[in-house]
Parts: C-alpha cells; structure tokens; sequence
C-alpha cells in the first residue's frame, strides 16, 4: 500500500503549480498549446503515471480532467481552459489521500476485495442501481436485520437513491421462496460488513491506474442546475445538443456542450402518486425526443418545434400499480407509423390508429425455443425494417418480433445466463449490446443471425450498454466501476479509461461528427454529462 504522505507532497505541488497561475492560466504554459502543465511525483514511486487531474473554475459548471504519462506529466491543452482562478483535485488509485482507502473504492472494487463467491456477490448487482456497495459493508447489520432492510429496499422504485427514495405502490409481500433467497443474502452479507467485526477483516483491493494509451484523454464533466438530477440516457442530437432522461423527477433535460447551459423542459404526470422519472431517450426520425416514462406507464413525445409534449398510456395502466413502461423505439416509425415499447409487457403502438398490440412470445415460437414466460426484454431496437429486437435482461437471449408476421425468433447468446441489456442497431443492422452478468460486450449480426462475444478484461465492470462508432470502435461502461471501456473490434484491443469520480453509468451514446469519435454518458448518480475525448 503506497503511503499517504508521500501522495500529500505531489498534491500541495501540483496544486501550487494550479494557484500560482490561477490569475492568469493561460500564461502559465510551458510548451506551446498548453494553459497549464506539471508533474505528479511521490517519494515512494518517483514520477506516477495514471494520475486523473482535474480543473474547475471558480464559478463554472464545468471539471477538465486529464491524465499523467509514463514520465508523471499532466497537460491541460488552452482550448480547454479559460483564465481564471481554478481549483485543482486528483484521483490517485492506491492513496488514501484526505479520507481512508474504503471511501475510494468502486462497487467492483468492493466486489474484488470481499470474500465469497461469484454467485454470492452477483446479489450485489440489484443494490448498485440505488447506492454503492460501500454502504452496505460500512453497516452493522446482523443477518436478521438484513433481511428487513432487503424487504423495505425491494418497495423501492429503480429511480430512487437514499436521500430520495419512491415507493411502489401496491408491492406484494415477497413469496416463500423469495424470503428464503432474502434470508440467504442476507447472512451473506452480514459476514462481510462490520456487524461482527470493527474493521474489515479482508482486505481492500484497488484496481491499477490507467497506463499507456489510456492515459490519452481529456473528460469533461457538466454539472445540471438541479443536485437531484439523474441523467439515466443521455443522447447527442444532429445539432449537438445533449439530452438527457431523468430517472428519477419528471424532467427533460438538454445541455448546450459549447456553453455548458442547460434547460429543463417538465415532463406531464400521467399518473399521480406514482413514481416518477423516465428512463429510455430517442429520437424519431424528425430529431422529435421520446421518453419511456418508467412507473408513470406512459411513453411522450417532445416536439421539437413546439416544445410541448404528447403522451399515450399502456392499457389499463391506471388500473395496476406496477405498470411500467422504460423503453421505445422511434427510430424508424415513418417506415410504417408504429412505435416499439417495452415495461412489464412489450407493445407496438399504431400511432395513427392508437392501438396497442401487446407482444405474445408464444407466437411462431420455435418448437426447440425456450418457454414464452422466458422471453421478456430489458431492451427494445428496431432495425432498418422495423423489426424488434430485445434484449433478455433475465436470461440470454436476443429476440426478434418480425415487424410483418409478429412471430418471435429467440437467439441465446454464446454465455448461458449472460443477462444481454440495451443496445444500438449500426448501420449494417447489427445489434451491439451489454451482457451484465457475463461482463461482455456483444453484437449480434440480424442478416446472419450470429452473436459474436468480447469479455471486458476488468471483472465486475458489468456493462449495461453498448454502441458501435463510425470507426469501428465499440463502447461500454461498468455500471460497477468507474472505467468507460472501448473495443477496437478490428484488433480486438481495449482500453479502459478511468473517470475522476464515482460515476453510475447507464446508456451510452457517441458522437460521430468528431474525429475521432467522442463518447457521452450521463452520471445517473451524480447529476452530471460526460464527456470522453480519446487523444487517438
């Protein structure tokens, strides 16, 4: 374990480096192009590579982040700093710098670091979509109270966090089988927090600091106007506008990347006192915005011309307090008018007719196919055709609704119970997508019906989204780490580039008009846009 005071020395030198300039940044520059260069060093390793730096102004609403090289160096290029005083933090991964090793650590990293096996930790992945792992090893816990804990957080709605939790309405007791699984869990995790114990008694694992190509980056990070906020998709328009989802507050965000400003438009409440926020954001093929609008069981469109929303409601959604519907897919509705949506049930919607066809997985099911009560989908794209895609979020397939017939075709992924989530169709109609459980990045090419598979090499990054750039590089994100990972799928390299925060990443989007391509992602937990800029 490197030693905090030794970090402490290369802090107060950079950050003098930082605050000796902060009136005049610019002129602060010691090789051309540069607003403000230096070194990050300690007296254990020398000059340290991998360390994230960042700079935000005072006053501003946006972080630069860039990262040391092989020789310690850090340089932040003038176009991105304005002059002005700047604050100046790091990320240093193995440091305990101002607080203690466990308060740095990400869910995967918890995850690396406490005892138990695969299948035991896999319960983690239901609580990291609220709050870190982290704050169930700092509690004290005994089994028997878990369990009670464990009852009143599945009452919760997705869109929730400790300090803003939604509750479902209507929830069922848990069944027989379902309190046991609880009860399980539950005396696992009392042998891994401090209910027994004052101090962990494994210890704390760090992954290393970014190396060599992943040092290559600048991100940046744009805070939204309300601390709430909780950016679930965030998409790039033909325009450069950024939009963003609110998983948990009835918002429609888009942000101005030139000017950091962002505007929030409220989006109608379709059903009081149920939990609010939208999940899934698209476009139609007017630049129109669509939202799944979660537990209020409406999907919305928001006109762009107009800026004034229009709604429709799943059947009978006023009548079940479970209704929810996350997705839709507008992509390709001028095809022939209809939109694909998924929740509980997956629809297709007849916007001219308004009907609604609630999918039926047993229709054209292979003999040889699994059970139709298998076959829910976490995802919903459509391809050239309009033809469904989704993603099985409870098991392994990806599953087509042909958009003619509506007979269902499942394809199980090469990794049984691999846990396939969201995804984007690229031009060739090949569908990139997540596989949560496998810690895989997947692609399913529509016209020879083949998944092909690349394990991410970090474990427990679980991705949960996947999309394809103009150049041929796939991305994902760990929704357990903080590492956005991208995939040269000619040479099958990957590099992982470490972001300056804890960040909760959900949908990921690219922007192709860059070159080369830049990559967006919203902080679901930390009401922020980011920005990923590779160096090459």
């Amino acid at each position: 374990m490197l030693k905090k005071t030794f970090l402490a020395v290369a802090i107060a030198a950079a950050a003098i480096t930082l605050f000796t300039a902060a009136f005049n940044v610019i002129g602060a520059a010691s090789s051309p192009g540069a607003a403000l260069t230096g070194e990050v060093s300690s007296q254990e390793e020398g000059r340290m590579e991998g360390v994230l730096v960042s700079a935000k102004r005072d006053g501003s609403t946006v972080t630069i982040t860039v990262v040391s090289d092989a020789q310690g160096r850090y340089r932040f290029p003038s176009s991105k700093l304005e002059p002005g005083r700047y604050s100046l933090h790091i990320r240093a991964v193995g440091y305990e710098l101002a607080q203690d090793l466990a308060s740095q650590l990400s869910n995967g990293e918890w995850l690396i670091s406490m005892p138990g096996t695969d299948e035991q930790k896999q319960g983690f992945l239901s609580c990291v979509s609220c709050h870190t792992v982290e704050r169930i090893a700092r509690s004290r816990y005994n089994a028997d109270e878990l369990v009670q804990v464990l009852k009143r957080m599945r009452t919760y709605a997705q869109g929730s966090t400790p300090l803003r939790p939604q509750v479902r309405p209507g929830v069922r007791d848990p069944s027989p089988a379902q309190q046991q699984q609880m009860a399980k869990f539950a005396q696992y995790l009392s042998t891994i927090n401090l209910s027994k114990v004052a101090k962990w008694e494994y210890p704390l694992k760090t992954l290393s600091r970014p190396k060599g190509k992943a040092t290559r980056v600048i991100i940046t990070e744009y805070d939204l106007p309300r601390p709430e906020a909780m950016p679930h998709d965030a998409a790039i328009d033909a325009e450069g506008m950024v939009w963003y989802s609110d998983f948990g507050s009835q918002y429609l965000g888009k942000l101005d990347p030139k000017t950091a400003k962002a505007v929030e438009y409220p989006v109608p409440v379709t059903k009081p006192g149920a939990p609010a926020g939208a999940l899934d954001l698209g476009f139609d093929p007017e630049g129109n915005v669509w939202l799944g609008m979660m537990y209020q069981g409406s999907i919305a469109k928001f006109d762009r011309k107009t800026q004034k929303f229009q709604t429709w409601s799943a059947p009978k959604f006023m009548e079940n307090n479970e209704a929810r519907l996350a997705m839709v897919d507008p992509r390709h509705l001028n095809l022939d008018g209809k939109v694909w949506i998924g929740g509980d049930d997956e629809y297709r919607l007849d916007l001219k007719t308004g009907e609604w066809y609630t999918v039926d997985y047993s229709r054209g099911l292979p003999k040889d196919g699994p059970p139709a009560d298998r076959l829910g989908s976490y995802g919903v794209i459509s391809d050239s055709k309009n033809n469904f895609y989704g993603t099985n979020f409870s098991g392994q397939y990806i599953i087509k609704i042909d958009a003619k017939t509506l007979n269902v075709t499942p394809f199980p992924t090469p990794t049984p119970n691999s846990a396939p989530r969201r995804g984007h169709m690229d031009p060739q109609d090949r569908l990139w997508f997540a596989e949560y459980r496998g810690n895989m990045i997947g692609m399913f090419d529509t016209k020879t019906e083949r998944t092909r598979e690349w394990a991410v090499p970090t474990a427990w990054t679980n991705p949960y989204d996947a999309i394809l750039d103009k150049n041929g590089y796939a991305w994902t994100g760990g929704m357990t780490n903080d590492y956005v990972v991208r995939l040269n799928t000619k040479t099958e390299e990957f590099i992982e580039y470490l972001l300056p925060r804890t960040t909760n990443i959900r949908r990921v989007n690219v922007d192709n008009s860059t070159n080369p391509p830049t990559f967006w992602v919203g902080n679901n937990h930390g009401a922020a846009i980011i920005k990923i800029e590779p160096l090459e």
